[in-house]
């Protein structure tokens, strides 16, 4: 009897939720209806619609944006990336063990002074070192560029191919300059190369994507934008770098920097230890130049003008006369050199090269030294106020050792802050003197003018305002009517080098 119950009730309801299901489908999904209603109750609401969109103010707060699709780099990678290589280095180095001989008593060995006496230190051990980097392949026949530090005093030296066939190079040429090398490999058959782009058309904010052997990973590709043009790190006097964010890591050494036609616009070689995103290349303008050189005779010959060259500041401006302070300032001219030869003077304003206008100090030094010996370079300079064209036949330049900085000590004086000696032929030679007349600073005091200005003790001071200072009674002179309002310009001799300084006397 309960069980009848329980049954009809179940069926009741059943029949009640799938009434309800239908009627629910048929209300609300237009779909269940019959076409000929459909087509009617669609039509009438778009012309509802219709007119109530000019009644409606639109209170949806979503915008719809059109979908951007960004490039891939993929195609343009597949293409590069066989031509990019790795590699690997062993070098012997010497040294000292950390450990050199054993002792029995400790630290405090009562008789390890007798026994280096006697018996000497021990000798250096030798170590086999290891490293890695990166090149790639400017040529079929195996021709490879790289960073000469990547390869600087290797023994042996393989390049690694993408396809991991790896071959013995031996090093055609080095640059330590620019630190640029160029190795060579012997392949049978023709392998596939790069070629150098344009570097000068680059633009701050230009995609650039680098491939490399970064930690010693393999093939690696990053991507980013040219951040800067020209930097100088003060690695050398060829500074003049392509700064890029894209992610340079130790062991991209030697790689290439790629625009996205696929040409190669820069040799990675630096990196900022302690930053991210700060990576430097040596442009390619600069590394065809050197590369074309390395590949026809192993060396580098650089052309040379024989000038030393500072900036013009406005202070140097006021000195001088110029109304700008643009171009670069001659403050010494090698006796006997191209410029000397040509007629170029010290105080001469350089302002362009060639027709090229010359703004940096490495302007100057680049355009002269990518320019082969014996060729002949149109400065425009200002000499007196007036712009003067010269002619100069490029002799070759010829590397020299460094020359020690010397240091100032610092004492107290009134007026310039300055003691001075005078030159005689006896200070010259005990000094080392280049300078056989003049005054020699021997002192100069802290928060003085001279100080601030950059004198340091040393310095033999040659000119003052343009007048020669050969003796210590002209030097007084000089001083007494120095300007107390303006620039006071100063050629002072510094080692092998002449160069202007502006003192202002408050």
């Amino acid at each position: 009897m309960v069980l009848a119950i329980v049954r009809r009730l179940i069926v009741k309801n059943v029949l009640f939720i799938t009434a309800l299901i239908a009627v629910s489908f048929s209300v609300l999904l237009p779909g269940c209806e019959k076409p000929e209603e459909a087509s009617q109750g669609q039509v009438g609401r778009e012309e509802t619609a219709l007119k109530n969109a000019g009644n409606q103010k639109d209170t949806s707060h979503t915008q719809v944006f059109k979908r951007v699709e960004l490039p891939s780099f993929s195609p343009l990678v597949k293409n590069l990336k066989p031509a990019v290589v790795n590699i690997s280095t062993s070098s012997v180095i010497k040294r000292k063990p950390l450990f050199p001989m054993p002792q029995p008593f400790g630290g405090d060995d009562p008789f390890s002074d007798f026994f280096e006496k006697f018996f000497g230190q021990a000798p250096q051990q030798e170590y086999n070192r290891r490293g890695l980097g990166t090149g790639f392949i400017i040529s079929p026949g195996g021709y490879v560029v790289t960073n000469n530090h990547v390869v600087d005093k290797a023994t042996d030296i393989h390049v690694i191919l993408e396809n991991e066939r790896k071959y013995v190079a031996s090093v055609v040429g080095k640059d330590p300059n620019t630190d640029l090398a160029l190795l060579k490999i012997d392949v049978d058959g023709e392998l596939p190369f790069l070629s150098f782009g344009d570097s000068e058309s680059l633009e701050i904010g230009d995609w650039v994507v680098a491939i490399g052997n970064p930690f010693g990973l393999g093939h690696t590709v990053t991507a980013g934008i040219v951040s800067a043009t020209g930097r100088v790190l003060g690695m050398g006097r060829y500074d003049d770098f392509i700064q890029t964010d894209a992610p340079i890591n130790p062991g991209n050494s030697g790689g290439p920097l790629f625009n996205l036609m696929g040409e190669v616009v820069g040799v990675n070689t630096a990196i900022v230890a302690r930053g991210q995103g700060i990576g430097f290349a040596i442009p390619s303008d600069i590394a065809k130049t050197i590369i074309d050189q390395l590949r026809a005779s192993g060396k580098v010959v650089r052309g040379w003008l024989g000038v030393l060259v500072q900036e013009v500041t406005p202070e140097l401006a006021e000195g001088l006369g110029l109304d700008v302070d643009e171009g670069i300032l001659v403050s010494d001219v090698t006796t006997g050199g191209p410029a000397a030869r040509a007629g170029i003077e010290r105080g001469d304003v350089i302002m362009s090269v060639d027709g090229k206008k010359i703004d940096r100090l490495t302007d100057l030094t680049l355009l002269a030294a990518g320019t082969p010996p014996g060729s002949v370079m149109t400065l425009s300079v200002i000499r007196d106020g007036e712009l003067k064209e010269v002619s100069v036949t490029l002799g070759e330049f010829k590397e020299k050792g460094s020359v020690k900085q010397v240091k100032s000590e610092i004492d107290g004086e009134k007026r310039l802050g300055l003691t001075v000696k005078e030159v005689t032929p006896k200070l010259a030679s005990l000094y080392k003197l280049k300078a056989d007349s003049g005054v020699l600073v021997t002192k100069v005091a802290a928060g003085s003018a001279a100080k601030e200005a950059g004198l340091r003790q040393g310095d033999v001071i040659l000119e003052i305002n343009k007048k020669p200072i050969t003796d210590l009674s002209e030097y007084k002179s000089e001083v007494g009517d120095l300007k107390k309002k303006g620039s006071n310009l100063f050629l002072i001799q510094r080692e092998r080098n002449s160069i202007y300084v502006a003192v202002k006397i408050d």
